[in-house]
């Protein structure tokens, strides 16, 4: 499909730079069937049905982003996706000044080489000494926010709380799933009681999330590979869900393309460990998910071709039409939809 039928227009003051306060104080858009109703996150337990289930991304952000010095060259690298124990690829601001081999001093102490250059541009980074990249990353790196906010304000340190979700646990996303950034102890406490079940998996976000669509075409497109975890008793859980009538609601594209990767054409979602590219685009059958809740996505993304793959492209682009009039907030630290085919 041509990239321009996934194009719309956004006003930059439709872009939210801080979350909402408390966090599911957000807005919540609600596509069900053919009903567009505007709600908020905390109605959730009212919009679900008992014996439904949702389905969150444990991984939790590590602060990939570095700012470096090759000689009297500034060098910057956002991580996107580890290789081995000290190895990370990474994405690199002012490229044209590297050559492999070459290391870059990150401060503090820390440094690394890069090596084997991909075409994208990106590099491996082999990073120095015994001690854990963990560690080296508290020290010398800063929490990566999206191109889109990092470059209306610099991060501080409210980012490091509001860009992690409650159920963080498994360190290695560059980019966190947003959709859960919505969800606090008190939502998940009504949710409970109305029945409403939830489950985790794990997929550490890549840095790949935010590259732009450079193809004039969808199947042109590469997908930069994640690393992703479904164990054998959450699959069984979620199997049973939809054996006795309930839904697996996705929240965040990050946990349905995970799930979708892990489901085969018999619908049996299986357990998973490993790499997806998974790519969703219109006329993809949906195997393993019946709804989804994801905040609203930048214009001509994989994320937007995935929801209109769900509800469909002309469906979605009215219901961001009226978000965008009705002053939804967008993006990561933005507003929220639920799509419930």
């Amino acid at each position: 499909m041509n990239v321009d039928l996934f194009d719309f227009d956004l006003p930059t003051d439709n872009i939210a730079l801080r979350p909402a306060a408390p966090r599911d104080a957000a807005r919540m858009l609600v596509l069900e069937g053919d009903a567009t109703r505007d709600a908020g996150v905390a109605d959730l337990p009212s919009l679900l049905r008992r014996g439904d289930m949702l389905v969150f991304n444990d991984t939790r952000v590590i602060p990939a982003q570095l700012d470096g010095r090759r000689g009297d060259a500034k060098i910057g690298a956002t991580l996107h996706k580890r290789e081995g124990p000290r190895r990370w690829r990474a994405f690199i601001r002012n490229a044209r000044r590297l050559r492999d081999g070459d290391v870059i001093e990150f401060g503090n102490g820390v440094s690394a080489a890069a090596v084997d250059r991909e075409d994208d541009g990106s590099y491996a980074l082999v990073f120095a000494g015994d001690e854990p990249v963990e560690l080296l990353l508290e020290r010398a790196g800063h929490m990566p926010l999206p191109p889109y906010i990092a470059g209306k304000r610099p991060t501080d340190e409210r980012d490091a709380d509001d860009y992690q979700t409650m159920f963080a646990s498994e360190p290695g996303a560059v980019a966190a799933p947003t959709a859960a950034l919505h969800f606090t102890p008190k939502l998940m406490a009504a949710l409970e009681a109305a029945g409403i079940g939830h489950a985790t998996l794990t997929l550490h976000v890549g840095a790949g999330t935010f590259l732009p669509v450079k193809a004039t075409d969808t199947t042109e497109h590469r997908m930069h590979a994640e690393w992703g975890r479904i164990d054998a008793a959450t699959a069984d859980r979620l199997n049973a869900v939809r054996a006795n009538n309930g839904r697996v609601i996705a929240v965040g594209t990050t946990s349905l393309r995970l799930i979708e990767s892990a489901t085969g054409e018999d619908d049996v979602i299986r357990p998973f460990d490993g790499d997806t590219a998974i790519f969703i685009t219109p006329g993809y059958r949906f195997r393993g998910i019946d709804g989804l809740m994801t905040n609203f996505h930048l214009p001509r993304s994989t994320l937007f071709m995935l929801v209109s793959a769900l509800m469909g492209r002309e469906r979605m682009q009215a219901a961001y039409a009226h978000a965008i009039a009705g002053k939804y907030r967008f993006y990561s630290y933005g507003d929220a939809s639920l799509l419930l085919p």
